[in-house]
C-alpha cells in the first residue's frame, strides 16, 4: 500500500481507501458477513482509512466499521459525516445542541471516543457561508471529540469558500475522469493551503467499471434507481450527473483506458491517484471482489502525457455538457 499525507494534518492515509456507503444501504441487497470480510480484506492489504456517515444505512455502516476495527482504533483512521439526518435546511441543524447530538450518536456506533475526521455532509452554500456550524466544530475539536475536520461540496464554489477557513483540513469532492472540472481552481487552491482531497464517487456510480449497458437495470432500494435524475438529493451523487443511458454510451467509449490497466475500475481509479492534489480515492464496494479489483489501481501503470490529454478533450467535449446540476 502507497500513503499520502490528508494535507497539512499528520494523518498518513491509504491512497486507496474506502467508502461505506453502499455496505449500509442504498445500492440495493446488502450483506454484513460480505461486507465485514471486504473491511478485513482491505486493512490485510494495508487500508487504514475508511469514510461514512451517519446517515448510511441509518448508522448501520458505522456499526460496521466498529465491529471490523475493534482493537485497532488507533491504526485505522475513521471519517464521519452529519447533519443529513436532519433538515439540512434549517439552521438548527447545525446548532451546537445538534451537532454534539450526531457526533455523540457517531462515536457510539463507532465505539470510539474520538472521531478522526468529521465532515459537514453536503450542506446548503448558505449555511456554510453563515459560519455557526465551523463555530461548533472548533469547540468539539478544543474538546477532543474530533480530531480534525471538513465538508463533504457539491460543487467547486462552495469548496473554494471552504478553504478560505484555515480549519477546515480536507474537503471531500466528486471527482473522476466524468467529472474534471475541479481541477481547473479547486485543487490547486487546496494544495497551496495544505488540504487534503478525498475523491468521491469515483466510479460514477459504478458507470466507469464498464459493467453496465442501456438494459441495465438496479433494484428498487438502490439510489441509481430511486435518484437517477435526483429525485431525492443532488442528482451529482448518482452516476456523476450524467443521465444513465447517456453515462452507458460515453463509457464505452473510454474502454481503451484498460488496455494494460486490467479492467476499467483499475483504470479509473489510477487516473485519479495521477493527480497528486489527491489524497485518495474512496471507492464503494459490497464484496470482497470488489475490494480487490480497487486495491489494484495501486500496481497498474500511471496515464502517459497523451492519455491525459486525450482524456481531458473527451471530458471537455463529450462529457462536460451533459452534466446535469450545479458542480
Amino acid at each position: 500500500m502507497k500513503y499520502r499525507r490528508l494535507g497539512n494534518t499528520e494523518l498518513e492515509v491509504s491512497e486507496i481507501s474506502f467508502g461505506t456507503w453502499a455496505i449500509g444501504g442504498s445500492w440495493g441487497k446488502t450483506n454484513d458477513e460480505e461486507a465485514i470480510r471486504g473491511l478485513h480484506t482491505a486493512m490485510e492489504a494495508g487500508v487504514n482509512f475508511f469514510d461514512t456517515a451517519d446517515v448510511y444505512g441509518d448508522g448501520h455502516s458505522e456499526e460496521l466499521l466498529a465491529k471490523a476495527t475493534k482493537g485497532k482504533e488507533d491504526d485505522i483512521h475513521i471519517a464521519t459525516k452529519f447533519c443529513r439526518a436532519g433538515d439540512i435546511y434549517d439552521s438548527k441543524t447545525y446548532s451546537e445542541e445538534a451537532v454534539r447530538e450526531y457526533c455523540e450518536a457517531s462515536l457510539r456506533r463507532l465505539n470510539r471516543e474520538r472521531i478522526d475526521l468529521y465532515q459537514i455532509h453536503c450542506p446548503p452554500f448558505e449555511i456554510l457561508q453563515s459560519g455557526q456550524v465551523f463555530e461548533v466544530l472548533d469547540k468539539l475539536q478544543q474538546e477532543g471529540k474530533i480530531r480534525y475536520y471538513g465538508v463533504s461540496v457539491e460543487n467547486v464554489e462552495e469548496g473554494l469558500f471552504c478553504l478560505t477557513n484555515p480549519n477546515v483540513k480536507a474537503l471531500q469532492v466528486i471527482f473522476n475522469i466524468f467529472r474534471q472540472k475541479p481541477l481547473e481552481k479547486l485543487f490547486p487552491e487546496a494544495k497551496e493551503r495544505g488540504v487534503g482531497i478525498l475523491a468521491r464517487v469515483p466510479l460514477a456510480s459504478g458507470l466507469l467499471t464498464g459493467k453496465f449497458n442501456k438494459q441495465t437495470s438496479f433494484e428498487a432500494d438502490d439510489h441509481r434507481s430511486f435518484n437517477r435524475n435526483g429525485e431525492r438529493f443532488n442528482v451529482g451523487e448518482t452516476f456523476a450527473g450524467l443521465e444513465f443511458q447517456k453515462g452507458v454510451e460515453l463509457s464505452e467509449r473510454l474502454q481503451w483506458i484498460e488496455d494494460n490497466r486490467g479492467n476499467m475500475t483499475r483504470a479509473a481509479l489510477r487516473w485519479i491517484l495521477d493527480h497528486d492534489s489527491v489524497t485518495c480515492a474512496i471507492p464503494g464496494f459490497k464484496t470482497v471482489k470488489q475490494v480487490n479489483d480497487s486495491l489494484q489501481a495501486i500496481e497498474v501503470p500511471s496515464y502517459k502525457e497523451e492519455e491525459m490529454n486525450r482524456l481531458t478533450e473527451f471530458y471537455r467535449s463529450e462529457v462536460h455538457p451533459h452534466i446535469r446540476g450545479v458542480y
